[in-house]
Order: structure tokens, then sequence, then C-alpha cells
């Protein structure tokens, strides 16, 4: 009920108050209640600008992040082709070396293989005694395993 409609007698009734001092106390807590109203917007104003400035440096750093993976992608792809490509030329020239022996067995005789052969340990004696040690060593191990 209104302090308006109170009348004498009724509880709540307070001599003591005039329709007056009622009144302002209803002007006082309305400006309280208009500045809490305005302090709880100013703070959720600061609260959102907070956030927004926070979402700005974090898809910055999301920016960024995707960037040095974009930059890390090339770098790893431009390896992998680059790995690619020397694999695929030592295949080839691995390919055309055998290519070469195949027509060198194909077009060369016994005597003509003898001969290249003698003029290999001419020119290289050392490692010639070496490989002609490693191969009777692998040989002697191939007819022992056969026994």
């Amino acid at each position: 009920m209104d302090d308006y409609n109170k009348q004498p007698g009724q509880p709540g009734y307070n001599q003591s108050e005039t329709p007056g001092m009622a009144t302002a106390a209803r002007m006082k807590l309305s400006d309280t209640a208009a500045d809490v109203k305005e302090k709880v917007a100013d703070i959720g104003r600061r609260a959102a600008d907070s956030i927004d400035s926070s979402r700005q440096s974090a898809a910055g750093a999301l920016d960024g992040t995707a960037a040095s993976l974009h930059s890390s992608a090339d770098q790893i792809s431009g390896a992998a082709h680059a790995a690619a490509d020397k694999l695929q030329a030592t295949a080839h020239s691995t390919a055309d070396k055998l290519q070469a022996t195949a027509d060198y067995v194909r077009q060369t005789d016994l005597k003509g293989m003898v001969d290249d052969l003698t003029g290999v340990v001419k020119r290289y004696p050392g490692q010639s005694l070496a490989a002609a040690a490693i191969l009777g060593f692998l040989v002697a191990r191939g007819l022992r395993s056969n026994d």
C-alpha cells in the first residue's frame, strides 16, 4: 500500500512521517537505483571492451600461427619435392648405369672383358687387390655354407 493511502490506526502508519517525507525517500531511492543502473551499465561496457580487446589479440595470434603453418607447410613441401627429385634422379642414374652394363655385356665378348679387366687392375692395383680379397672371402664363405 502507498504511504498516501495509510490512515491513522492502520499498521505501518507513522504519525511523524508526512507525505512529503515519503516522496523525498522515494526520489532518493530512485536516484540511487539510477546510479546503480548507470554503474552496472558502465561495468558492462568496460567488460565488453575488455573482451573485444582480448578477442582482437587472440585473432591476431591465430593469424600469426596460421601464417607460420602455411610457411612451414611450404618448406616441408619444397623439401619433400627436392628429396623426391633427388631420389628420382638417383633412380634414373642407377637405371642408366645398369642399362650401360647390360649393353656392355651384350656387346663385348669374353676376350674383350678380360682385356678391360686387365686394364683396370693395372690402373688401380691397390683397389683391385682389396676387391679380389673381398670376392675371395665371399666365395669361400658361400662354398662353406653349402656343406
